[in-house]
């Protein structure tokens, strides 16, 4: 909550002065070209992916992403499956290595209650943690210096093949 507060702080921020920018130098604005508006105009999409980590194969051979979460731009968490085991396993990698910082990958299931967490300081990664959860949804989470991002109740799919 605090993080969603931060940022929206900020935009309002970044909104105010981008409209007093305008508001001040109209002319300016309407004489520029807008094929040199839209190449000025920041990628969001762009920026957001080249801030995403890339997994690293933490988890081992046999393991494959099969869902993921960005953590702001401080990294990603991902969610691997072993169809061989039945395990799932989720590790949380920093998108730019560097001096240790509080780190957690966390998997778990809501019946029976069962919680798997490495937590720590870490300069590249957190995790991996492993846990057996075939027919079962999935809750997992990825945290980086404070920032958390991850999923609730994911990733059912045999749990789905078994309702039939």
């Amino acid at each position: 909550m605090t993080i969603i507060r931060r940022a929206s702080a900020i935009g309002a921020a970044v909104t105010a002065t981008a409209c007093a920018a305008i508001a001040l130098a109209p002319a300016a604005a309407a004489a520029e070209p807008a094929a040199q508006r839209a190449a000025a105009a920041p990628k969001t999409t762009a920026a957001k992916a080249a801030a995403a980590a890339k997994y690293n194969g933490a988890c081992g051979g046999g393991y494959s992403v099969v869902n993921s979460a960005q953590i702001g731009t401080k990294g990603t968490v991902f969610l691997t499956y072993n169809s061989a085991t039945g395990k799932n396993c989720v590790v949380t990698v920093r998108t730019a290595p560097g001096k240790a910082v509080h780190m957690t990958a966390s998997l778990g299931f809501a019946s029976p209650t069962t919680t798997v967490t490495d937590t720590g300081y870490y300069t590249t990664y957190a995790g991996p943690v492993y846990l057996d959860a075939r027919g079962l949804c999935v809750t997992w989470r990825g945290e980086i210096s404070g920032e958390v991002a991850g999923k609730n109740g994911t990733n059912c799919g045999s749990l789905a093949a078994n309702r039939r």
